[in-house]
């Protein structure tokens, strides 16, 4: 990989993480193009990831520094159990779960298999059209807050967030489209996949750490330079998004993913 595709392909990852449109489908895509019809691979794409997912720690310090210190105190004895912060710290870890055990279980088709155009076709529109759905139903009725949220629903959460081991399902659109199903508001839905994808996304970019270099097109040089320029650029998108999401529907994402 020369570093004209890593700047590009950092840039991508930047831009399509927290959008519900799927950064590794883009990833895999942009990718192909580049290499002319070879995969850049999954290790790219998760340590690539460490970059947005730093942007999530910044952007979100404040709420994760007290949802963590809640959580622990919490454990001590000194908060009750029923503290919002201190649930929500339950809550994360619980709805990180299911993505870890079935990225462990299904890690050789995660890497081959299902990086496949056709499956990343296919998972687009798809969700795509889900999302809509869940978009449109999300109108009719009074959303729910994450001051709402149940050991049922982050369970349903963790669950969707899961989908996204599929190149095209995307991490944010999964997600946000599971929380509209069951009637949050947007910026609710979303905040909570961001923090839901904390602990997934760091634990999967340290585990593939290992295979950069390997791969004689993915070298340290333009994976470090792609993994901090996606940083940069998921920083301004999470909060552009956040504020996009109160006043507008996701209907421009559906429409672009199919």
């Amino acid at each position: 990989m020369g570093w004209l595709e890593a700047i590009v392909l950092g840039v991508v990852q930047g831009l399509t993480e927290f959008l519900p449109i799927s950064s590794s489908a883009h990833q895999l895509i942009v990718g192909q193009l580049f290499f002319e019809g070879h995969d850049p691979g999954a290790a790219f794409t998760a340590v690539t990831q460490l970059g947005t997912e730093t942007a999530v720690l910044i952007y979100f310090w404040r709420d994760i520094v007290r949802i963590i210190k809640h959580w622990a105190l919490s454990l001590a004895g000194r908060l009750p159990h029923s503290d919002p912060d201190a649930r929500m710290g339950w809550y994360v870890i619980v709805g990180s779960l299911p993505i870890g055990v079935l990225g462990l279980l299904f890690q050789d088709a995660i890497d081959s298999t299902l990086r496949n155009l056709w499956i990343t076709v296919i998972t687009l529109g798809g969700v795509g059209l889900l999302l809509g759905l869940a978009d449109r139903m999300a109108r009719t009725h009074r959303p729910k807050e994450l001051t709402e949220l149940s050991w049922r629903d982050a369970i349903i959460f963790g669950l969707a967030q899961a989908c996204a081991l599929i190149p095209g399902v995307s991490r944010s659109g999964g997600t946000i489209s599971a929380g509209l199903f069951m009637g949050y508001s947007r910026p609710a839905a979303a905040r909570y996949a961001f923090l839901l994808a904390i602990p997934a996304v760091f634990a999967s970019g340290l585990f593939k750490l290992k295979d950069i270099g390997s791969d004689s097109c993915v070298a340290w040089g333009p994976t470090i330079v792609a993994t901090l320029i996606a940083g940069a650029v998921g920083y301004a998108v999470i909060a552009w998004l956040l504020r996009y999401i109160t006043t507008h529907t996701f209907t421009p994402f559906v429409v672009y993913r199919v």
